[in-house]
C-alpha cells in the first residue's frame, strides 16, 4: 500500500575513446534493479503505517526490453498499518511500460499481501500512469482504481463498533479509487533534486475487515513536499519530505480509536517530516 514519488530518469552515456573506436554497447533484454531504504515514518497516502515510527523497506524489479517488467516491494507495519501475522506488507508488482513520445505510458497491477495476517485483507489494485518531461521538470500522472472486494469494504461503521470485533457489515464489498500527481527537477549544478506529490483518495467511509481503510474517512486529499541528495560516488540518496493530509480530527473521530497512535493518541495522518535513506543498484 505504498506510494512512492517516481521521477523519470534519463541516463546519458558519454564515452572518452576516439570516434574511430567508439561503440554503443546493445541494450539487454533483461534488467534487474532494486533499493533498500531506512526511513523515519513510512506513509501511505499521507496516513502512517509504522504508528509513527521508523521502517526498513525494500524492493526489486525486473524489466524485459520489451516492456514487461515484474517486481516485488516489502515494509514493517505497527500501528493503524497492523495486520496481524509478521506485521508485514507484500506488495507483488506487474506491469507493461510502453515509450510514447518524451515520455511513457505504464499500465500494470499491485497485489498488497499481508503474510501470515487477518484474512480477507489482501487485495488487488489495477493502476496506469503517464511519464514526461516540460523543460527540467519531470511530471507523472497516476490513476489507481480496484474494484469492488471484501479488503476495501465497510464491515465497520465506526472505530468503536471495530472495538467489540462484531462486524456491522459482514461480507460487504466496495472499490476504491486513487488519483495522484508526482513532480521532480533537478536543481542546477547541485547533487539535489526537489520533488512533489498530491493525491486524492476516494472508498469507503468505515473500516475494513481488520479495522483500517484505504481510504480512511472515505475521501480526502495528500500531499508532499521534499528534497533528494544524491551522494556522488556512492549508490546513497538522501531524502526528506513534509507530508500532510487534509484528514482533520474532528473528520476522524468516528474512527477513534484505531485512526490514532498507539502510544499518545495522535493523528497519524497530521503533518510530519519524514527522513530517508536509500541505496539503490
Amino acid at each position: 500500500m505504498k506510494y512512492t514519488l517516481l521521477a523519470a530518469a534519463t541516463l546519458a552515456a558519454v564515452t572518452a575513446l576516439p570516434a574511430v573506436a567508439q561503440e554503443t554497447a546493445p541494450p539487454k533484454p533483461v534488467t534487474v534493479t532494486g533499493s533498500v531504504a531506512l526511513v523515519s515514518d513510512y506513509r501511505l497516502r499521507g496516513v502512517s503505517q509504522t504508528d509513527k515510527e521508523m521502517a526498513v523497506q525494500g524492493g526489486i524489479t525486473v524489466a524485459h526490453e520489451s516492456g514487461l517488467y515484474g517486481g516485488v516491494w516489502a515494509s514493517n507495519l505497527a500501528g493503524w498499518g497492523t495486520f496481524g501475522g509478521s506485521n508485514m506488507e507484500l506488495d507483488l508488482i506487474g506491469g507493461y511500460k510502453h515509450a510514447v513520445g518524451g515520455g511513457a505510458i505504464d499500465v500494470g497491477l499491485t497485489w498488497y499481501m499481508y503474510p501470515g495476517g487477518a484474512s480477507k485483507t489482501d487485495f488487488a489494485e489495477p493502476y496506469a500512469k503517464l511519464s514526461g518531461t516540460i523543460g527540467p521538470v519531470n511530471l507523472l500522472a497516476g490513476v489507481a482504481y480496484a474494484p469492488k472486494q471484501q479488503a476495501l469494504g465497510k464491515w465497520y461503521n465506526s472505530g468503536a463498533s471495530a472495538q467489540t470485533g462484531i462486524y456491522d457489515n459482514p461480507g460487504k464489498k466496495n472499490d476504491n479509487l486513487y488519483l495522484w500527481g508526482d513532480f521532480a527537477s533537478a536543481i542546477p549544478t547541485t547533487p539535489l533534486t526537489a520533488k512533489a506529490h498530491i493525491g486524492y483518495s476516494k472508498g469507503n467511509s468505515g473500516l475494513g475487515p481488520n479495522g483500517t481503510s484505504a481510504a480512511p474517512t472515505g475521501e480526502y486529499w495528500d500531499w508532499l513536499l521534499g528534497a533528494d541528495y544524491a551522494i556522488k560516488g556512492t549508490p546513497l540518496t538522501l531524502g526528506v519530505a513534509y507530508v500532510d493530509t487534509d484528514i482533520t480530527k474532528r473528520q476522524a473521530a468516528y474512527l477513534q480509536p484505531n485512526f490514532s497512535s498507539t502510544k499518545n493518541g495522535s493523528s497519524i495522518a497530521a503533518s510530519q517530516v519524514v527522513f530517508a535513506v536509500t541505496a539503490a543498484f
